[in-house]
């Protein structure tokens, strides 16, 4: 029987890769594949959530900020429900409310309607749980202060959970509880 001579250095005759060989490499390479992808998802995931969490946090501040500016500068409120107030500012009506109605275009929105004008969106892709809350000036010995109607209120806030998502992720939320906004030039009856 012939026997080819090895060739120099020992290797082996030919220059080809056995199946065991390719079977094991395509292996190695599919799963260093398939970490990278997993990787690669990750961080896009991590992205997009980052991002909409720094949207939403500018969004809310801004709305919340123009909430408050014409809080203060409020000479009356009247407060229709749990989730809708007019504030009068300069002797005319500014409405601030969350739109629940899904066939309105600022469908779960936190907006601004003044007068005879189109709403305002400051805060898009809340949740039904957002409401308004009214407080009395504080008086010593007293726990609650809530106020039950519009002549004793003088304090404005604001509940609400923002939330942002997508088919590639699973989203991302960010809940607020703004700070009490004082109505300055409105008289109260206490």
């Amino acid at each position: 029987m012939f026997v080819p001579a090895a060739p120099p250095g020992g290797g082996r005759p030919g220059k080809a890769f056995t199946l065991a060989e390719v079977l094991i490499a395509s292996t190695l390479s599919t799963l260093v594949l398939a970490a990278v992808f997993s990787a690669f998802l990750f961080l896009a995931r991590t992205g997009f959530r980052s991002s909409s969490y720094s949207e939403m946090e500018a969004e809310m501040r801004r709305g919340l900020d123009a909430f408050a500016r014409d809080t203060r500068n409020a000479t009356d409120v009247r407060w229709n429900d749990s989730q809708s107030l007019t504030l009068t500012l300069n002797g005319a009506p500014v409405a601030y409310a969350y739109d629940s109605d899904p066939a309105s275009a600022t469908y779960r929105s936190f907006y601004r309607a003044e007068g005879g004008q189109p709403r305002t969106v400051l805060i898009r892709g809340l949740t039904p749980d957002f409401a308004f809350r009214r407080y009395k000036l504080e008086q010593p010995g007293v726990a609650d202060n809530s106020a039950n109607n519009d002549s004793e209120t003088k304090l404005l806030q604001l509940t609400l959970r923002a939330a942002r998502t997508n088919a590639a992720t699973t989203g991302a939320s960010n809940s607020a509880v703004s700070a009490r906004y004082m109505l300055r030039n409105k008289r109260v009856a206490n």
